[in-house]
Order: C-alpha cells, then structure tokens, then sequence
C-alpha cells in the first residue's frame, strides 16, 4: 500500500515537527490501531499508512526530500518496505525485547550488581560528636568455599548447556496476524543459568554462594547525627556473573544524654544558677561536650532564659573544619525553702523593691524560641 496522504497529516503533525514528535506520534498511532490491538476492519491498512509516513519522516534524508520535492524525490526508495522494521521498533521499545526477532533483550547471564544491606548501630552521645571505631557483624553472602563459586560438587563437571549455548535464555516464536513476535524466556534445560551442573555442591546447593558473619571494624565520622546513614561501599551481597558487589549501610542510632542537647552543629544546655547569681553576677564553671568545664562570667541582672554563647563547643561538622557552638540558656532557680535568716533577709529586700507587679510584652518561652531561632 502506498497512502496518498501527506506524511504529517497522517502522523497529525506539523512540518516543523522534531524527531522525538515524530516518534511519539508514531508510537500512539502504532499502539492504536496495530492489528493485534485493533479489530476493526481497516486497522491493518491504517497501520500500513502510518508506518509508511513514519518511515519517511524518521529518516533524515528522506524526509529532506520529501519536504524539498514531494513524493517524486523519494522514488523507489519510499516508506512502504520499511513496514516490518518500523513496528519491530516500536514493540521491541515498548515491551522490552518482543519485538520480531530483531532485539532479544538482555542475557539473563550477564553481570548483575549485589544487592545492598543495611544495619544499625547504636552511639553515645559523646561517639557521635567526636567519632569513634565500632565493631560491627553482619550477614552477606560470599563465594562458597566448597566450589569456589560455580556451583558445583568438587570432582564434578560443569558444561555449557546445549539448548541456550550458555545464554541462559532462549527464543520463542510466535505469529501474530501482521508480524512475527520473537519472545525471550529462561532456558528450560539449564533452569537459565547458562550451565549443566552434573552434581550440585553440597555446601552451597548450586548457588554458588554461602551465608556467613562477617565482622568488621567501621569508622564513625565525628558529627553524625541520629538517622545518618554511613555507606561502605562493596560491602553489601556479591554481584553475580562478575558484577560488583552492593554496598552496606549503617544506620546511626544516637541515645540521648543525661542534659546536653543537640540542634544541628550546635549543643545546647540548660544550666541552673541561684538569685543571687542572676542578681549580683558570678563567675561560674560550666561542663562542655569535651569532659571539662570552662569558665563563664554570668554578669550582674541576668534574667531568666539569657542564653549565652560558647564558640567553638559544639559539634563538629562534617567534611568541613570547625565545629558548633554550645549555647548556654539560664535559669534561675528559685528557692522553695528558705531558713529563717534567709526569709528575714528577702522580707527586708521585698522592702525596698515594691510590690506592684508588671506585665510582659514577651513570655519567658518567647524569649526562649527566639533565643533558639524558632
């Protein structure tokens, strides 16, 4: 059949229509009225017209021609004995290697890479902020022993299997009503592994791999936080046919300490002092992250929630040099029982500071989120 039809009013397209148009609209048509999927009376015939301009337009040169002289610059050389061709293409894109003997997708034999794994692994606080080595075990699969990888007894023989000459795969053919449908399946004979095991190993079954323990000594990067995932690369199960292996991924569980706190880089801590240090001042010692205390000058009328900044305290940042602040916050603890000197000595201060009580623009929590950006 040859169509009579312009070739971009057949696909619907315009004259400025780029390849990739040119193919989505051909592969529409193509799922649309192909005669495997379309029983009305002139699919075939559509189709034929379809794959014909599609024939053309695809093809640089011819569609140069085309456009430049119409069908008489194409001569002998139009779309209509592309047909089979063109609808191979398409099938064996869209349904992955059936596409009339051309394809054949991909060997079940070829290198495949391992599946990755994961664990968990438990910190301090402390491990977290400035890393640590941890022992670690974990199960994979490695090459067997016995056989050494091929799956066989020792002793024994290993041959390429006849019927898929080692592929792993074979061919069916099937006739449709317009092509002819190649479709790729495991080989039957050799269960698709390409090979004839005479006796399979009795350590491994055939698999050709053994489950094992594995221990292992992992560095953790000072810095991580809780649900950091560390990756090792090639230490998750082995490729098959020669395929690298996956990767492990650990994945960091932080317990949480006794009164510091983290915010991302930065450690956080609530410190209580007296009414008379809020009052007076004081120079006080305060614990750090780093299991010594450093001195801080708590200046006279500090109010409750003040935080104050300790550079250099924190946490250290990964990949990158430096490290966090710790951010101290006050509290002023306020006495529940007091001795008799104690209550005569406030009662003489209630004296002198009045009575009248003042309300606040600002709560102590406000004070407190933006004291912690939010």
């Amino acid at each position: 059949m040859t169509t009579n039809r312009d070739y971009y009013e057949v696909l619907g397209l315009a004259r400025t229509a780029t390849q990739d148009e040119i193919k989505q609209a051909f592969r529409k048509l193509a799922l649309q009225f192909h005669p495997d999927h379309n029983e009305e009376a002139d699919a075939e015939e559509k189709m034929k017209e379809i794959n014909e301009a599609y024939s053309v337009l695809s093809n640089p040169d011819k569609r140069a021609r085309y456009d430049k002289f119409g069908r008489a610059g194409l001569g002998d050389q139009g779309g209509a004995q592309d047909y089979n061709i063109h609808v191979e293409d398409i099938f064996e894109e869209l349904f992955g290697g059936m596409g009339g003997g051309r394809g054949g997708g991909s060997r079940r034999n070829a290198p495949r890479r391992g599946r990755d794994l994961q664990m968990g692994v438990s910190l301090t606080f402390e491990e977290a902020i400035f890393g640590v080595e941890k022992d670690i075990e974990f199960e994979r699969d490695e090459v067997c022993s016995t056989c050494h990888g091929n799956g066989a007894e020792p002793g024994t023989s290993v041959k390429t299997c006849s019927t898929c000459g080692g592929r792993g795969e074979v061919r069916q053919v099937r006739q449709t009503f317009i092509i002819q449908m190649v479709e790729t399946v495991p080989c039957q004979t050799c269960q698709g592994r390409g090979q004839i095991i005479e006796k399979y190993c009795h350590t491994c079954g055939g698999r050709g791999q053994e489950r094992k323990r594995i221990n292992k000594k992992v560095t953790i990067p000072a810095g991580v936080d809780n649900g950091m995932q560390i990756r090792l690369p090639g230490e998750g199960q082995p490729g098959s046919n020669g395929g690298p292996a996956g990767n492990l991924f650990i994945a960091v569980d932080v317990k949480p300490h006794e009164f510091f706190k983290r915010k991302e880089e930065d450690i956080i801590l609530d410190l209580d002092i007296n009414i008379a240090q809020a009052v007076l001042g004081a120079d006080i010692a305060v614990p750090t992250v780093d299991g010594k205390e450093e001195h801080l000058n708590i200046p006279a009328g500090t109010q409750p929630g003040r935080m104050f900044n300790m550079r250099g305290k924190g946490v250290p940042r990964i990949r990158q040099s430096g490290r966090g602040d710790q951010r101290v916050i006050v509290n002023v603890d306020i006495p529940k029982k007091l001795t008799s000197e104690q209550r005569e000595l406030f009662e003489k201060l209630a004296a002198t500071l009045g009575t009248t009580p003042k309300p606040q623009q600002k709560g102590f929590l406000d004070w407190l989120n933006e004291a912690l950006g939010g």
